[in-house]
């Protein structure tokens, strides 16, 4: 998909991102547990707004742009070789149309030097399991639960004990650039 680009997230449009990519997240959690799901950070919320701004604040946040509309969000971390996918959100009235997969195609040519992107999602996200692994070429693995913490991110431990009791899976992918 041609039409996508990658535009940097302005402080006037901070809040609206907030809100899209509350809304994009709750659809997955109702689409997957209807109305009676537990799995909410927050009051009606599966990610918090503080989890949001956190991750925008500490990372590089870009608009989704499918031509002048605003259909969806990704805040990444990148430190040298390394790149840490920390949120991607798709509009869930834009599904379905290859906008994630062209997002993250933007997303590897702005940082052509990583060469291991990494992200979590919980185990219930059938959804990005399919889009990380399938389309985007991601490998699972670890899988972290009450069993298994994330011995990295002890806030991550936290959060699968409270809200994804069942655990997150950690995904990676390996980029190869030729004559390497």
């Amino acid at each position: 998909m041609e039409d996508i680009i990658l535009t940097a997230l302005t402080s006037d449009d901070r809040e609206q991102f907030i809100l899209d990519n509350q809304e994009a997240f709750n659809y997955g959690a109702l689409e997957e547990f209807g109305c009676s799901d537990d799995h909410f950070e927050e009051e009606g919320e599966i990610i918090s707004r503080a989890t949001i701004e956190k991750s925008i604040d500490s990372g590089e946040a870009y608009r989704i742009m499918l031509g002048t509309e605003k259909v969806g969000g990704v805040v990444i971390k990148v430190d040298g070789d390394k790149g840490d996918l920390d949120l991607l959100f798709v509009s869930p009235k834009a599904h379905s149309k290859g906008i994630g997969y062209a997002a993250w195609c933007a997303v590897e040519k702005l940082h052509p030097e990583v060469r291991v992107w990494e992200t979590v999602t919980p185990y219930f996200e059938k959804r990005n399991i399919h889009f990380y692994v399938n389309r985007c070429g991601f490998h699972i693995v670890e899988f972290f639960n009450s069993h298994h913490p994330n011995p990295n991110d002890p806030d991550m431990s936290e959060q699968i004990d409270e809200q994804f009791p069942d655990g997150m899976f950690r995904f990676e992918k390996r980029i190869i650039k030729e004559n390497q």
